[in-house]
This record gives structure tokens, C-alpha cells and sequence, in this order.
């Protein structure tokens, strides 16, 4: 039986964890867009939460690169700068490779019915692009549990919501997310067969392509006001 103050660390780790989860959606969703302010007494506010969960997880969210804290002015949203963009991807192309050999080793068929699960929620009719990106996170998830190592799971975690972000500011209007429900099927084939590298290739090539529209969609959207001219 836990003791009172075993209880309460429980309670406020619980908090904080909460804390982080709905600040960091925020953010990838762009509620909380790049450069905004972030201000702790309207996030207790809007989540419910007291102050020091809230504080606990904006500290975890600047580890995480998701906030900046700037001295004597304040603590923003960070940017996602364009330069880093091929760190970024190279960065998962190595580790979800690396993550799926060892599901395609330690996960189990559960892990692979889940995720047959999952592919088949995108098929359903008038699936929204929000919903599919859900769902391809979700496919990536039950990789990463399956290749069952907490310290890969955390940084592929990190470097996913990233991504996600930048699929929402460059690629929510007008991306076409069949191509990536397409890749995650043949995925899961290669999972239930056990064939690692066919699967660890599938996925780097997943990783590619995201990676690839992401770019096209950032140098359209830097190179649109030179093809502007004033008549």
C-alpha cells in the first residue's frame, strides 16, 4: 500500500505527464503556433492544471526543443528552422529503421493484429487528413512498443511529434495521405512475415517520402513571393 506522500508524487508526476501531453498537442496542432508566447497562468486556466505541473512540463517541453525560454523576456513556442529540417529526418531514418528490426524480431502477432486494427480505421469513408496523420502515428507507435526499448521509444517519440508539427504547418491543406496508409500496409506485411530488412527498408523509405513532400512543400512556400511581381 502506498504511503500519503508516495500518492501525492504520484499524483503530481500524473498531473505534470497530463501537463505535457496537452501542451504538446497544442503546439504540434498549432494552437500554440512558432513564436507565440507562453504563458503559464493561462495554461493552468484553460488545462485545469495547477502551477507547478504546469512548469514541470513546459522544463520538459525546452528539453525537448518544443519551447524556448529566453532571459528576461519570457519563454515562445520554438521555430522549426528550415536548415534543420535534413537533421531532423536523417536523424529518423536512421532510428526507425533500427526500431523496426527489432519489432520484426520481438513483437508478437497482437502487435501485429493492432495494427491491422489501425489500417483498417483508414478505409473507413470520409476519413479526414487530421484522423490519417493520427493513424500513421498510431502504425508507428505499435513499432516502436514492439521493438521494446524504452530509450529508442522516447527520442522516436520526440522526433515524430516534430515532424507531425511540420505536417501541419507545410502539409495539412493539401497533402495526400493515401500514399502513407499504402507504405504502412505493405509495412505490416513485412512485419508478420519476419522479414527485417525488407521491413527496416519500407520503412526508411517512408521516412524519405515524408521527408520529401515536407521539403517541396517548405521551398513552395519560401519561393511564392519571388514569382509575386507588381504589374
Amino acid at each position: 500500500m502506498s504511503t500519503p506522500d508516495e500518492s501525492t508524487n504520484g499524483a503530481a508526476t500524473s498531473l505534470a505527464e497530463r501537463a505535457y501531453e496537452e501542451i504538446r498537442r497544442m503546439i504540434i496542432r498549432l494552437e500554440l503556433a512558432p513564436g507565440d508566447v507562453v504563458r503559464e497562468a493561462d495554461l493552468q486556466r484553460q488545462l485545469g492544471i495547477g502551477r507547478t505541473p504546469i512548469r514541470e512540463a513546459l522544463q520538459r517541453l525546452a528539453r525537448d526543443l518544443f519551447v524556448t525560454v529566453i532571459p528576461r523576456r519570457g519563454m515562445f513556442v520554438s521555430t522549426i528552422d528550415v536548415d534543420e529540417l535534413s537533421m531532423l529526418y536523417e536523424t529518423r531514418a536512421i532510428m526507425e529503421p533500427y526500431a523496426a528490426r527489432l519489432a520484426t524480431v520481438r513483437g508478437t502477432q497482437r502487435d501485429w493484429d493492432e495494427m491491422a486494427a489501425v489500417l483498417a480505421e483508414t478505409e473507413q469513408p470520409g476519413v479526414t487528413p487530421d484522423v490519417l496523420i493520427e493513424l500513421d502515428r498510431r502504425c508507428h507507435e505499435i513499432i516502436w512498443r514492439a521493438a521494446g526499448n524504452r530509450f529508442l521509444t522516447n527520442t522516436l517519440d520526440t522526433l515524430y511529434a516534430q515532424s507531425d508539427r511540420l505536417w501541419h504547418i507545410y502539409l495539412a491543406d493539401v497533402a495526400d495521405m493515401g500514399h502513407a496508409v499504402d507504405e504502412h500496409a505493405a509495412i505490416h506485411d513485412a512485419l508478420q512475415a519476419g522479414d527485417a530488412d525488407t521491413v527496416a527498408a519500407l520503412v526508411e523509405a517512408h521516412v524519405i517520402s515524408f521527408d520529401a513532400q515536407v521539403r517541396a512543400a517548405v521551398t513552395s512556400r519560401l519561393s511564392a513571393p519571388l514569382t509575386t511581381r507588381v504589374s
